[in-house]
């Protein structure tokens, strides 16, 4: 692997935007700021669930984890 330098990194990064740059002609720029659409989705039975179950899961993963290191 070549030697890690700040003109290496500065050359991977300007590889790197030049390739994405095409891609950022597809992005069409939000219209609103995002604060001000945060929680306009209502609420329903749906939602509900799959809230409940993220959560059923992110205990799960924790309690692994505790699990692993003799919690």
């Amino acid at each position: 692997m070549p030697e890690l330098t700040l003109e290496s990194l500065a050359a991977r990064v300007a590889e790197l935007e030049r390739k994405l740059a095409p891609a950022r002609l597809n992005i069409i720029p939000a219209t609103r700021d995002w604060r001000s659409v945060v929680g306009i989705s209502q609420r329903t039975e749906f939602s509900d669930a799959m809230e409940a179950e993220m959560a059923a899961f992110r205990e799960s993963q924790r309690s692994e984890l505790d699990a692993e290191d003799g919690r």
